[in-house]
C-alpha cells in the first residue's frame, strides 16, 4: 500500500478500494446506524449504547470489504483517513457527487 502524505492524496484511493455497490451500501448503511445510534444515545443519555459505535459502523465496512470486495480495509494501516473518508463518500454519494469521483472499473 501506498504511502499518503494527505487526505487529498488518499481519498481516490480510498475509492478505488470501494468499487463493489453492495460494499459501498453496506458502508452508508454502517454509517447511517451510527448516526441513529449516537443521536439515541443522546437524547435518551442511555450511554451505554455509545459502545455500539465502533461495533455498528466498522462490522458493515468489514463485511462489505471482505464478502464483496475482497481487499483489506484501508482503516487497518490508515485508520484516521479511513474514517474521514468514510464521511466524505457518504457525503459524496448523498450528493450526487460520487459517480464523478468513482475511478473507471476496469475490465
Amino acid at each position: 500500500m501506498n504511502k499518503f502524505s494527505s487526505f487529498a492524496e488518499f481519498y481516490p484511493y480510498y475509492l478505488s478500494e470501494h468499487q463493489n455497490p453492495a460494499c459501498r451500501a453496506l458502508h452508508y448503511t454502517g454509517s447511517t446506524l451510527v448516526i441513529a445510534v449516537l443521536l439515541y444515545a443522546l437524547v435518551t443519555q442511555q450511554w451505554a449504547w455509545l459502545w455500539l459505535l465502533p461495533v455498528i459502523g466498522y462490522g458493515f465496512a468489514w463485511v462489505g470489504h471482505f464478502a464483496f470486495e475482497h481487499n483489506k480495509p484501508a482503516t487497518f494501516q490508515y485508520p484516521f483517513y479511513s474514517l474521514a473518508a468514510d464521511w466524505v463518500m457518504l457525503k459524496d454519494f448523498l450528493t450526487g457527487q460520487l459517480k464523478h469521483k468513482l475511478p473507471a472499473k476496469s475490465a
